[in-house]
């Protein structure tokens, strides 16, 4: 067993055979063998399976009643090929109940734009966030469904500089889908999906599937909107500019040392670092509270610069979901309602670490890391929580830590607090 676990290349060239290009669970050889040599793993090694999965929220878009009825019903109305066709679905008591009121012509139509908006739309995986941010930030006109349901909350009293809404999402579904997976080496190091080399991701059948493997939760969150001009005002600061520049040097030697092709590309910039840092940090405030575990909650992170022609996002979803189809029991909704008490918090928790001075002193360009004043006693969470695993944080753009005092973005609130609290 040493010897076949062996890293030195003579033992390899002894003992380990080369790969034979076999794909076992697609019961297919290859045509001809593999020159590569084949790497000894064991068994219950957590690197032979790598999931690689597209996350989105089922988030209803728009007003129009008769396209969410469509939408509810699509398992059904999917196989309706044709206006005769659908007569006969008219008769199933469910399609009655929810579109006997509308014209027969009226409901193929509508059948027939879902068709063609489905097979026109090419949407990746980053521009599913654009129409959920429209919907979340827009709570009166948003629609409601079995499976969607928000309503906008009191936004907490002294954040109204910096926060613009806290809307309380008390109903949502996740769906996740399973588009292959690797082995040895994990994908979570690519920052969008376009960078992943096909040629280490396995397929999941011979043929190109038609359909894909998903599993779908429900459950409930909050979304919090930051002002737009609260972000810019912090973004033009002279020591926020400079610590962009650090960030993107540390986001080019990261990519540079997984030979990443286009080491600049992808950069997600400080308003990202902002909004990510903060949505840890309340998550750790939150799990104190709401009865559910760090791993329990993900984020969601809308950022988007102010140059942008779809126009600027800053905003954070902290959600949870469970298996059951009621979903969650509303632990998480309920301290929505108590915004204010939390982010107060996350300002006290912040400002120290357990591993001060060490924590609040690190600097991205000191080592491979992708990170400032973080470490596992303060910022990190669970990586299956984490859209970016643990990357781009710092909590001395929150708040001011013992090693840096210009960065902070809630820097006025805390010192008016501070002052209140010495009266």
């Amino acid at each position: 067993m040493s010897q076949a676990l062996a890293s030195n290349t003579e033992d390899e060239k002894n003992y380990i055979p080369t790969c034979s290009g076999r794909s076992p669970h697609l019961r297919r050889y290859a045509k001809k063998q593999c020159n590569h040599p084949a790497k000894t793993t064991l068994l219950s090694a957590s690197n032979t399976w790598f999931p690689l999965g597209y996350t989105s929220l089922s988030i209803p878009e728009g007003e129009d009643q008769l396209a969410q009825l469509i939408e509810h019903n699509w398992s059904i109305l999917q196989a309706a090929s044709s206006i005769e066709l659908l007569k006969n679905f008219m008769f199933i008591p469910q399609i009655q109940q929810q579109l006997g009121s509308y014209s027969l012509e009226t409901i193929w139509q509508g059948i027939e734009k879902k068709n063609q908006d489905s097979s026109d739309a090419i949407v990746r995986p980053k521009d599913l966030k654009l129409p959920e941010w429209r919907v979340l930030i827009d709570p009166v006109n948003a629609p409601h469904t079995d499976d969607f349901e928000i309503m906008p909350t009191e936004t907490p009293a002294g954040y109204e500089q910096v926060i613009q809404q806290v809307v309380l999402v008390e109903r949502l579904r996740e769906v996740m889908a399973l588009t292959g997976f690797t082995r040895i080496e994990s994908l979570s190091d690519f920052a969008e999906e376009e960078e992943l080399p096909k040629d280490h991701i396995m397929q999941l059948s011979r043929r190109s599937p038609e359909w894909l493997p998903a599993t779908e939760v429900r459950g409930e969150g909050i979304f919090i909107q930051f002002r737009e001009e609260a972000i810019q005002e912090w973004l033009n600061r002279l020591a926020i500019q400079e610590h962009n520049e650090t960030f993107f040097e540390a986001h080019k030697r990261w990519r540079e040392a997984r030979q990443i092709p286009d080491s600049t590309a992808n950069y997600p910039d400080l308003r990202y670092v902002l909004l990510h840092s903060f949505a840890h940090a309340l998550i750790r405030q939150l799990t104190l509270h709401c009865g559910y575990a760090a791993a329990s909650i993900r984020e969601r992170i809308y950022s988007q610069d102010a140059d942008d022609e779809r126009g600027p996002m800053a905003g954070i979803l902290l959600y949870t979901a469970a298996s059951d189809s009621e979903g969650t029991l509303g632990g998480l909704v309920s301290q929505g309602k108590e915004m204010g008490y939390h982010i107060g918090g996350v300002l006290d928790d912040m400002e120290y670490c357990a591993s001060d001075p060490l924590c609040a002193e690190h600097v991205t360009l000191e080592d491979n890391t992708l990170h400032g004043a973080a470490c596992h006693a303060c910022m990190f969470i669970p990586e299956t929580s984490c859209e970016k695993g643990n990357r781009y944080l710092d909590r001395s753009v929150i708040i001011n830590t013992v090693e840096r005092d210009n960065l902070a973005f809630f820097k006025k609130i805390t010192e008016s607090r501070k002052e209140d609290n010495a009266w």
